[in-house]
């Protein structure tokens, strides 16, 4: 009797040890449910305060991490007239994964460095985030806009000395044989905005310049004569020549501002932007030419045997009127990519945390920042896409004309 009282003890307490186990993992499952719940609360709660603290902050990682085609992939379901392009738009668990990390942590996975640039100050100062594409673009590289290293090389400037040689002999115009400005090669009268100024392209920072250039072991790319304000001063002949006036604007600000700081180097042009509107109304288009800071792998492409200096088109988002100058931008970007694939690197963004973030785009509508090639580019390659540039530029001002131009 004593045992049989003893197995159903030990039977009892057997059922309420079960009883106790399952509640633990009852509880436990509870808690892990629950703070899975509370964790994807606070990650929503961190998205969502990372969206609307910029305009363009959850999409800098995803337009930088997917490819063009799936964009053309989505729109070709809703339009069927829509033809997209042959690229692939599949998303890789790799540019997911980089979305997400970047939206929540402001960290590029592909960029290293931006682990640091939150701490430490100057390290973001040329981060920028792709908005759109071009063809070829490698999405990790971007655009950098690097201040000039002092030297005493030259009394009273910044930057290297021109290179003693001669210079390169140039490309040609890219008027068609026979022609005039002005005139057709059939001699048919073209298009002409007469004594009209249309364009106005200044350089803020004037004195950019290239390795190629300078004399040999030159450590700082930058030179009072031989600089981006060719470049420009070519832009806007080529222009003239096809009809649209242009402006162009060779100050160096070094020797005419007072104090001159690299820093105010937007302040001062923007004294020179206004300068210009003041004294031309029919000014429209606004370019400020700059050479980038990228090394030559990641500036240059070749197009029919001929090497060409690559842009970026640089929006600034502090502007609040950015989605103009972003709409002009993406007219010359897409011209380019149909005419001349692969010499545009895309068109990308900056705030006021990553730079001047404005630009002087508030200035115009059709105005933007443009930075031709890199400090290994040369004064020829970035002639030539000048050329580029203002065939594209002068296309799209005659065909806005022709729309816009009241019927008779």
């Amino acid at each position: 009797m004593r045992r049989k009282i003893m197995l159903l003890d030990l039977a009892y307490g057997s059922r309420k040890l079960r009883q106790l186990l399952v509640t633990g993992r009852t509880f436990a499952v509870l808690s892990l449910c629950s703070m899975i719940f509370f964790v994807i609360i606070g990650i929503a709660a961190v998205a969502h305060r990372q969206a609307s603290a910029a305009p363009v902050s959850s999409m800098k990682g995803f337009a930088a991490a997917v490819s063009s085609g799936l964009f053309g992939d989505m729109l070709e379901m809703e339009l069927p007239a829509y033809q997209g392009s042959n690229q692939s738009g599949e998303l890789s668990v790799p540019q997911v994964s980089a979305f997400l990390v970047r939206l929540m942590t402001d960290i590029n996975p592909t960029q290293p460095k931006s682990l640091l640039a939150a701490g430490m100050p100057g390290m973001s100062a040329g981060d920028s985030f792709l908005i759109r594409k071009g063809s070829g673009t490698d999405t990790a590289v971007g655009p950098e806009d690097n201040e000039p290293i002092p030297s005493h090389a030259e009394e009273g400037t910044t930057g290297g000395q021109p290179n003693v040689e001669p210079q390169p002999s140039l490309p040609p115009s890219t008027l068609e044989p026979g022609d005039k400005p002005g005139q057709s090669g059939s001699g048919n009268t073209k298009p002409s905005t007469g004594e009209a100024k249309i364009a106005f392209i200044y350089h803020s920072h004037n004195r950019e310049s290239w390795y190629p250039e300078l004399k040999d072991g030159a450590k700082d790319p930058n030179s009072s004569t031989t600089n981006i304000t060719l470049v420009g001063k070519r832009l806007a002949e080529q222009l003239e020549q096809r009809g649209v006036g242009a402006m162009h604007s060779e100050t160096d600000y070094p020797t005419a501002m007072k104090n001159y700081k690299w820093e105010l180097s937007y302040k001062y042009s923007m004294k020179t932007v206004k300068e210009a509107l003041a004294s031309s109304k029919d000014l429209k288009f606004l370019f400020d030419l700059h050479r980038d800071s990228q090394k030559r792998k990641y500036t240059t492409t070749e197009i029919k045997g001929k090497s060409y200096a690559q842009v970026y088109f640089i929006i600034g988002h502090k502007n609040p009127n950015w989605k103009e100058n972003e709409a002009f931008a993406t007219k010359i970007h897409e011209a380019l990519e149909k005419q001349y694939p692969g010499i545009s690197r895309g068109i990308w963004g900056k705030t006021a945390a990553t730079g001047n973030g404005e630009y002087n785009q508030s200035l115009a509508a059709d105005s933007v920042l443009i930075e031709v090639g890199g400090v290994d580019n040369t004064l020829v390659e970035s002639y030539r896409t000048a050329d580029v540039l203002a065939k594209v530029i002068a296309d799209i001002y005659w065909q806005d004309e022709k729309v816009t131009a009241p019927q008779s």
